[in-house]
C-alpha cells in the first residue's frame, strides 16, 4: 500500500498580501511543490476588520497555491504577527524531593511548569522557549542532563498574544476550510527559514517588517531572549513620504504615489544614491506634476529608518545583547526590501546586517529569494517539523532545538 505524501503546508495572512506555501516531505528533506500569492482583504491599519473577506484571501492564495502544487490542502500552520504579540519571562521550579540525576524528561516537565504560570484571560500562548536552567541555586546551566540535584528550575520565553486576535485570524482561515495546526510568531517562522543553528547560537536579530507589523526576536545560544512587537512599520516610512513632502513642499502626494516613490527611488540613508536627482511627482488631486530631488525623499527616509533601527537597539540593550550580536541582524518581510535598510541598521546596531532569504527547501524558485517570502517559507518547515515530532504544538521549534531532540 502505498505511504501517502506528507504535505507541509505554511499560510502567511498579511495586510497587504496573503501568500500560501506547499512542499512535500521526501527522504526528510523538504520539496517545494507550490505557492500562492493574493492582495490581502479584510484588514484595517494593520488589524482583522472582516473576518469573510480575510478568509476569501486565504481560500483564493490556498487555492493558486493547490493549482501550482496539483495537490489539495487540508491543513496549515499559520503566522500571527502585530502590536498585541509580548514576550514575557516566566520560572517553573521542580522539587526532587531527594538527590538524583537529572534526565531529558525532568527538563521537559520543568519548562512545562513553566510555561503554566497564569496569565490574562485574553491573552494566548503561542510559544514557549527554554532559555537555561538552574540547579540547586547554581544558575546558568544549558543542558544540565546528569547532574544530581535535588531542585532544578527551567527559565524560559513565553510569548503570548491577543486571545480575540488569535481566534480572529484562526476562525477566517477555518471559514476558508483550512484546519490550523499551529500559529507561530512570523519572525520566529522567518527566523526558523533563514537563519542557521549556529548563527542563532553566536547571538541574531531577526527583524520582519511588515507593512503594518514589524516583529522582532534575538537570540542568544540558540535560546530566544526576547521578542516583541515594534510601534515602526513600512507604513510609516509611505506615510512618512506624504507628509514630509507636503510640510517640505507644499504639495500633496497620494499614498500610492508615495509608494512608488519609496520602492523606485527611496534610500533609507543618504549617500548611497544619485540624491541630486530630480523626480517627476503626480499631484494628488490629478492636475499637473512637481519635482522633488531623491535628497528630499531619502532624508525623510532616513529618519524614520533610524528610529525603527534605535528600538531594535533599545530592545537588545534590554536584554545584555546590545554588544552580542555577532551573527549581526537578519531582515526579512516585503518592508526590508528599501534600499539602504541594511546599511542603516549595520551603522545603528554596530553589526554586520543582511535579508533573510529561505534556506534548507530543496527546488525553492530564485523568484522567490526574497524577504517577503521568508514567513511563509518557515511556516511550510514549521509545518513539517511538526508532524515530525507528533507533540504539543506550544512547545514550538525553539523547544525541541534547545533539547536536541
Amino acid at each position: 500500500m502505498p505511504v501517502k505524501p506528507q504535505h507541509a503546508v505554511g499560510l502567511d495572512v498579511g495586510s497587504t498580501r496573503t501568500r500560501c506555501v506547499i512542499c512535500v516531505v521526501e527522504d526528510g528533506q523538504l520539496r517545494f511543490l507550490g505557492a500562492g500569492s493574493v492582495p490581502s482583504k479584510g484588514w484595517q491599519r494593520g488589524r482583522a476588520a472582516d473576518p469573510g473577506a480575510i478568509s476569501a484571501s486565504i481560500a483564493a492564495a490556498v487555492k493558486e497555491a493547490e493549482t501550482r502544487a496539483g495537490v489539495l490542502v487540508e491543513s496549515a500552520v499559520l503566522g500571527v504577527g502585530g502590536p498585541d504579540v509580548t514576550a514575557v519571562q516566566s520560572r517553573g521550579v521542580y522539587e526532587f524531593g531527594r538527590p538524583r540525576e537529572v534526565g531529558p524528561t525532568d527538563l521537559a516537565y520543568a519548562v512545562d511548569l513553566a510555561r503554566k504560570v497564569k496569565m490574562d484571560e485574553d491573552r494566548e500562548l503561542i510559544h514557549v522557549f527554554p532559555q537555561d536552567f538552574t540547579v540547586d541555586g547554581r544558575a546558568g546551566y544549558r543542558y544540565p542532563v546528569g547532574a544530581v540535584c535535588t531542585r532544578l528550575e527551567a527559565n524560559v520565553l513565553l510569548i503570548t498574544t491577543s486571545t480575540i486576535e488569535h481566534e480572529f485570524i484562526v476562525s477566517a482561515a477555518q471559514r476558508a476550510h483550512i484546519h490550523i495546526k499551529d500559529t507561530v510568531f512570523e519572525p520566529v517562522a522567518a527566523g526558523y527559514a533563514s537563519v542557521l543553528p549556529e548563527e542563532r547560537g553566536r547571538g541574531v536579530a531577526v527583524v520582519d517588517l511588515g507593512v503594518d507589523a514589524t516583529g522582532v526576536v534575538l537570540y542568544d545560544g540558540e535560546a530566544a531572549v526576547t521578542a516583541c512587537s515594534l510601534p515602526i512599520t513600512a507604513d510609516h516610512l509611505t506615510r512618512d513620504l506624504t507628509s514630509g513632502l507636503r510640510y517640505s513642499c507644499g504639495v500633496t502626494v497620494s499614498l500610492d504615489d508615495a509608494e512608488t516613490l519609496k520602492r523606485d527611488y527611496g534610500c533609507a540613508m543618504l549617500g548611497l544614491t544619485s540624491d541630486n536627482t530630480l523626480i517627476e511627482v503626480p499631484l494628488a488631486d490629478g492636475r499637473g506634476w512637481f519635482e522633488v530631488s531623491r535628497r528630499q525623499i531619502n532624508e525623510i527616509l532616513e529618519a524614520r529608518a533610524e528610529e525603527l533601527f534605535l528600538y531594535v537597539r533599545q530592545e537588545a540593550s534590554r536584554v545584555g545583547m546590545d554588544q552580542s550580536l555577532l551573527e549581526g541582524v537578519v531582515l526579512t518581510g516585503g518592508g526590508a526590501r528599501l534600499n539602504g535598510l541594511c546599511d542603516m541598521a549595520e551603522r545603528v546596531l554596530n553589526c554586520p546586517a543582511k535579508f533573510g532569504l529561505t534556506a534548507g527547501i530543496r527546488d525553492w524558485p530564485q523568484t522567490f529569494l526574497d524577504p517577503a517570502w521568508t514567513t511563509a517559507a518557515g511556516l511550510s518547515m514549521y509545518a513539517a517539523r511538526l508532524d515530525q515530532r507528533g507533540e504539543d504544538r506550544r512547545r514550538g521549534p525553539g523547544f525541541w532545538g534547545f533539547f536536541g531532540w
